[in-house]
């Protein structure tokens, strides 16, 4: 079953055109009837088929490439067709996308939203269309809306995270903090998961603190200047792995990377190659590729047979990952006992 991709970019021109008649499987030439499900063959149900359309954020990350390549991978060998596409964040770039889906007629829309209040008119919209949503990853403001949310347990992680972390640095010393992207509801959960593990140790100063977006050039450029400010940090608590390799680039460039305790957030396989190589503490595995195929199975089991998820939104715990056990990663985001 061919999978067609649409990697969407900010400013894009005619993207309902676009996503329709772009392939990134073996046929280059496009169809008339692009990844639709509303061809001949569709059904426009489960039982026959039918294009389930995957928008995701930016698969220039990993996480977020896996998550959509997982999903799109588990809907065709289950008889779908699919379309991945990128809103880099963007609510306009997630509007547009959705506009497309609804016009090929998507039996499904599997979404991580771009932002947990501005997703919400974009999402309603889908369902005016009679599409059901699943969302993954992250979350929206608004309950009873789409049939699943599929999270990490980000409380969790960030407390299994910070834990370790506070271990790593003697429980005492200054630190900084690298937080994500504050229309993601996960930077604020993570934070406070950091802040209140750490806040039980009076030894532990927090020193400074910066907005990086969820990316490793901001993450360095942000590492940088915190460095800049603290010099005599002892450790830099990020919430993602993005973040947190381009502070590691920062503090090697600064030669400032010994003595300094870093953790990430992710499990990404940068980040594995890190711990392996001893520049970064630990990161928290979030089981992406996990709920990634989950969320299809649900989507699968609501239109073959009507059946909605127990409970709209479920949390999926994280797995600390250390140089004690980075060998049971198996494959991207995957690990194994």
């Amino acid at each position: 079953m061919e999978r067609r991709h649409f990697l969407s970019a900010l400013g894009i021109g005619a993207a309902t055109a676009g996503l329709a008649a772009c392939s990134g499987g073996s046929d280059d030439s496009g169809d008339s009837g692009g990844s639709g499900g509303g061809s001949s063959d569709s059904g426009g149900g489960g039982a026959d088929g039918g294009l389930i359309t995957i928008i995701v954020n930016d698969p220039s990350n990993p996480y977020w490439k896996t998550e959509g390549d997982v999903a799109a991978a588990k809907a065709e060998e289950l008889g779908y067709t699919t379309t991945i596409g990128a809103h880099k964040g963007d609510t306009n770039t997630e509007n547009t996308l959705v506009d497309t889906a609804i016009s090929n007629q998507s039996v499904a829309l599997i979404m991580d939203p771009a932002n947990a209040d501005g997703s919400i008119g974009t999402i309603k919209k889908v369902l005016q269309a009679d599409i059901p949503v699943f969302l993954i990853n992250a979350e929206i403001n608004e309950a009873g809306l789409v049939k699943a949310q599929l999270v990490s347990n980000n409380a969790q992680g960030a407390a299994l995270g910070a834990q370790e972390w506070v271990e790593r640095m003697g429980e005492e010393g200054t630190y900084v903090e690298l937080f994500g992207l504050p229309s993601d509801n996960n930077a604020q959960t993570r934070s406070n998961g950091f802040t209140t593990t750490i806040a039980q140790y009076p030894d532990l100063e927090k020193v400074g603190e910066e907005v990086a977006d969820w990316d490793r050039t901001k993450g360095h450029d942000k590492a940088q200047s915190l460095l800049q400010a603290n010099p005599d940090i002892t450790g830099l608590i990020s919430g993602n792995d993005e973040m947190a390799l381009g502070a590691i680039a920062a503090l090697k460039e600064a030669g400032a990377l010994d003595g300094i305790v870093v953790g990430g957030f992710d499990g990404s396989p940068d980040a594995v190659e890190a711990i392996k190589n001893g520049e970064l503490a630990y990161t928290v595995l979030q089981p992406v590729a996990q709920f990634a195929e989950l969320v299809i199975e649900m989507a699968d089991d609501f239109l073959r047979n009507g059946t909605e998820p127990e409970e709209e939104k479920q949390a999926l715990d994280c797995i600390l990952i250390t140089e004690e056990n980075v060998d049971k990663m198996t494959a991207p985001f995957t690990y194994t006992e």
